[in-house]
């Protein structure tokens, strides 16, 4: 698997050609969908397969490593036959291995809202270990605002992906209620409701297990949190099903804030089964511009966490989509959310040149509006991901999660299929 950018000038015909491959390989694996108008700065994945060549006049195993951009090395561990790299014959056929990376065996999670696209949802779920059907809404009598769940729930059966449940303290206005949360937590009436409406969803949904999303909790509720999931696992967990927790990204046990310090990572990672770690939206809807999910900052919530997580619990968060501000930057005015296919479609719209930032590993573009107005857009492309997953590989991390898969991002799942084993659980 090889990476390639766009550069001013070039065709997929001249970059297949490049690479020796089919135009038409190139277009179906990244599923172009205009491939005669790429953006300079795009990323491309080439996946070559085995390839024979044929050795003509003048040629050489350097020259062929070159022609094939791979190494001397990797020719010769490809063909054992040839004992003296300096002798080849014209009309010899030598093999070309592609280049691989391989990471491992890694559980993947996806979250969904109950209106997916039918046909996102079949391309997506063949990448997928879990699904996460986001959300019921945890009222404070413990009672659940049910969601229509099941088709969703029998497509990923069907498609070998174990479907969770999951909860919420939304509030009716649609941001995480820490007053609901509060009650939950505290109250033994309205938790016993819960618990119970739970268990009762859990086995006539058929799910596979819960996934328990609260957030913005007091800090005050820290223990009445842990006491609930403790609770919790030790009642669902004899019935057979799994407990899944999603926690804020912090850096350190004592990180202050309301969105972070109800949320202990150890209790955490000794009760429940998988522990998903939501390492996005630094950059998001009202911050300034900036990568939604930066490496390093990736890097320094891993570096805490898994002293105080068992790393196979934990699931990294990536995020599937990016932002589009309005320059020059006013606080309290939002961005605009973006896919990553549409970012590129809006910079071959408005012939911007993509760029890609090293330190945050990450792509964005500049460009103007039809009111002269200037935007920046940050959103993730094939190098981004492969930069999460190898962050992910180098931490030795037991899953990945994204937030969310309502859109399709084929060169994700193209890169992942190609560096993971995705592991399956039904």
């Amino acid at each position: 698997m090889r990476i390639h950018v766009v550069r001013r000038g070039e065709s997929i015909y001249t970059i297949a050609r490049s690479y020796n491959v089919s135009p038409e390989k190139i277009i179906s694996d990244n599923e172009l969908r205009n491939p005669e108008q790429l953006v300079v700065g795009q990323t491309l994945v080439i996946l070559e397969g085995t390839r024979y060549h044929l050795v003509t006049p003048g040629q050489s195993l350097y020259s062929i490593a070159a022609l094939y951009r791979i190494s001397i090395d990797e020719l010769l561990e490809a063909n054992s036959q040839i004992t003296n790299p300096a002798q080849i014959s014209v009309g010899q056929t030598v093999v070309i291995p592609p280049r691989t990376i391989n990471f491992g065996t890694i559980e993947v999670n996806g979250y969904t809202f109950p209106n997916i696209n039918t046909e996102v949802l079949r391309n997506t779920l063949p990448n997928l270990t879990y699904l996460s059907i986001f959300s019921y809404q945890v009222r404070s009598d413990g009672s659940l605002q049910s969601i229509n769940d099941q088709p969703l729930i029998s497509a990923a059966r069907a498609a070998g992906v174990a479907p969770l449940m999951v909860i919420t303290n939304i509030g009716e206005t649609g941001g995480f209620n820490s007053d609901i949360a509060h009650e939950i937590l505290t109250d033994q009436s309205a938790q016993d409701n819960l618990i119970n409406n739970v268990i009762r969803t859990l086995r006539e949904k058929n799910y596979f297990g819960l996934d328990i999303d609260f957030e913005y909790v007091y800090p005050y509720d820290r223990e009445s949190y842990n006491n609930f999931l403790r609770r919790v696992v030790n009642t669902l967990r004899p019935l057979g099903f799994t407990i899944t927790t999603a926690l804020a990204p912090k850096i350190s046990a004592g990180q202050v804030g309301k969105l972070y310090e109800a949320h202990d990572y150890p209790v955490h990672g000794a009760l429940a089964d998988h522990v998903i770690i939501m390492t996005y939206e630094w950059g998001y809807t009202y911050s300034a511009p900036m990568a939604v999910s930066p490496i390093p900052g990736i890097r320094r919530v891993l570096e805490y966490a898994v002293t105080a997580i068992p790393r196979e619990k934990i699931f990294m968060g990536i995020s599937n989509y990016g932002y589009d501000w309005t320059l020059p930057y006013r606080p309290g005015t939002a961005a605009r959310t973006v896919t990553n296919t549409g970012a590129v479609d809006l910079a071959g719209r408005r012939g911007a040149v993509i760029q890609y930032d090293q330190t945050a590993q990450a792509p964005f573009f500049y460009y103007y509006d039809d009111n002269g107005r200037q935007h920046v857009v940050w959103f993730e492309d094939a190098r981004s991901v492969l930069a999460k997953f190898s962050l992910a590989n180098e931490f030795r991390l037991g899953g990945l999660s994204y937030w969310t898969i309502m859109s399709y991002f084929s060169q994700n799942w193209l890169v992942l299929r190609n560096v993971f084993n995705i592991r399956k659980v039904l």
